[in-house]
């Protein structure tokens, strides 16, 4: 576009300035008539707003984009246009008289404007345009001089405008917040952009030609920040070259919308970047959501993990039940050191060490295997705690990590199923020429009981006199025998049939031990 062509587009942007406020002031006072009772005026204002209108059109056809250079005349402008300006000046003068004398208050400054106004474009026109618009007064003196009723509005929202004519923005202001939206006015893009670093706008309503900073300067640096980058931007301006809005579009901006404004266009183009602006700060508030879900997520599956290897590492030790009950925080953790009154009891196969030198492994391992089996389905259902396996051996205790009732009872109850179902177990033995039988050892006692070992190998033990007492009870049974202590017997009166052994001198305790068998439980107890 040639240079002649680009002022030619400049002196139009001048032209429909003082032309916009004509029109827009008598659009805002045709709006309020009903509401302020100016009925008497508003054949005179209805008469304003078409010479303005008229003007306009005169305006862009004598400064029309798709005339020759050559064809623009100036003077003509001047000729044809000055009878209308005048008899818009006077009618506007005529009300302003009326509505001095019987208007609602501030009607006469609105019209004291469209005068002005026309008095402006008079004055342009007549110096070929060289006569610019004052300087733009500072935002914080925009005031609206008619009481705002606003309209219901379906999207409204918190709305900047940014125009460096204080009569632009004072028109904007009041139609917007007529329409129900929260308005604030600057004007300057440094002002502008200071503002929306303070607090939340919804839509920035942003002039194309302004001084220091233009709208595209403004736009260019919304867009770059990205704390301001997801703001929707309207621009707005008299500059009708088609290569300025392309420029704003491409830079960002929502829309364009030319001056004057029509008050339709303006309600749809507000209400879809409002509406816009909604469903992108409900996605990232979704998104916000969503990553903390996701952030919770990770969290409790980290915790659910925690749990499972918590309660692998449990399941080792003790039945299913109770390690899923030690998890949950129905029980204290067993693998803090602590102190408890228990009953204790080893059990080992007879013959072992001679079947294992004399079969293959396979052999062995099928018979540790079925022999595993089966007791630990006793330990499960007498819900006593597995100690350890030491391959043929093992070692079971009661009363801890939960205490139970009766625990002597049920170790003594346990140890009689025990030697039962390997009784069962010798029969197919014996038939594979395995000889195998079965000793137990049983002790009650206090002991020191948590976790032994070390980082990443951690193991659950009982350490005390009373575990020492039953290994060794174990180790002195004949196969078949149950020999349980003194002490467990007291515990136990009446419920089972047992017999004395006598004193017997066990390895690491000081004083002989007096050991009794268990033969069956008694005859009452065995039918309650």
């Amino acid at each position: 576009m040639s240079t002649d062509r680009i002022s030619l587009s400049h002196l139009r942007h001048e032209l429909h300035t003082p032309l916009n406020h004509i029109i827009g002031y008598s659009e805002l006072l045709l709006e309020s008539a009903a509401e302020q009772d100016m009925t008497a005026l508003e054949p005179g204002l209805r008469e304003l707003h078409q010479h303005a209108r008229q003007l306009l059109l005169l305006v862009d056809d004598v400064l029309g984009r798709t005339r020759k250079d050559g064809d623009i005349d100036l003077g003509r402008l001047s000729s044809l246009t000055s009878a209308p300006i005048s008899s818009l000046i006077a009618a506007a003068d005529e009300l302003k008289v009326r509505a001095q004398q019987a208007g609602p208050a501030g009607v006469d400054q609105d019209l004291e404007h469209i005068a002005g106004a026309a008095r402006t474009l008079r004055s342009m026109i007549a110096g070929g345009a060289s006569w610019r618009l004052p300087e733009a007064t500072p935002s914080g003196a925009d005031t609206a001089r008619l009481p705002v009723a606003p309209l219901p509005a379906a999207e409204t929202g918190s709305i900047l405008v940014v125009d460096d004519n204080a009569e632009n923005r004072e028109m904007l202001s009041r139609r917007l917040a007529r329409a129900g939206h929260r308005v604030q006015a600057v004007a300057s893009g440094g002002e502008a952009l200071a503002l929306m670093r303070r607090q939340p706008i919804d839509l920035v309503l942003l002039d194309v030609l302004m001084p220091e900073m233009s709208g595209c300067e403004v736009l260019q640096r919304l867009t770059a920040d990205p704390a301001l980058c997801e703001i929707p931007v309207l621009m707005i301006s008299a500059l009708d070259e088609m290569e300025s809005v392309v420029r704003c579009i491409e830079l960002g901006a929502a829309d364009y919308l030319p001056k004057p404004f029509d008050p339709v266009l303006l309600r749809a183009r507000i209400g879809a970047c409002l509406e816009k602006k909604r469903l992108r700060d409900r996605e990232a508030l979704h998104l916000q959501q969503l990553g903390e879900w996701n952030q919770r997520l990770e969290q409790r599956v980290g915790e659910q993990v925690a749990l499972l290897e918590r309660l692998g590492r449990l399941k080792r030790f003790f039945s299913p039940q109770l390690a899923e009950l030690i998890v949950a925080g129905g029980a204290e953790d067993p693998l803090a050191t602590h102190r408890r009154d228990l009953t204790v009891c080893f059990l080992d196969l007879r013959g072992f060490t001679a079947f294992a030198e004399s079969v293959e492994p396979e052999e062995v391992m099928g018979v540790l295997r079925e022999y595993h089996a089966e007791m630990g389905r006793l330990i499960v259902e007498h819900e006593g705690t597995l100690e350890r396996f030491t391959g043929d051996g093992m070692m079971i205790f009661f009363n801890d990590p939960v205490p139970v009732p009766n625990p002597a009872e049920r170790t003594v109850r346990m140890a009689l199923a025990m030697r039962a179902r390997v009784g069962e177990l010798i029969v197919s033995w014996l038939r594979k020429g395995y000889e195998l039988e079965l000793g137990i050892g049983i002790a009650q006692g206090y002991a020191t009981i948590g976790a032994i070992g070390y980082e990443g190998r951690w193991d659950y033990g009982a350490i005390g006199t009373v575990t020492n007492l039953a290994a060794r009870l174990c180790g002195e049974a004949r196969p078949g025998q149950i020999l349980v202590s003194k002490r467990l017997v007291a515990a136990t009166a009446d419920l089972f049939e047992v017999e004395s052994v006598g004193e017997l001198n066990l390895k690491g305790l000081h004083r002989p031990v007096t050991a009794y068998n268990v033969i069956r439980a008694k005859e009452s107890q065995v039918s309650a």
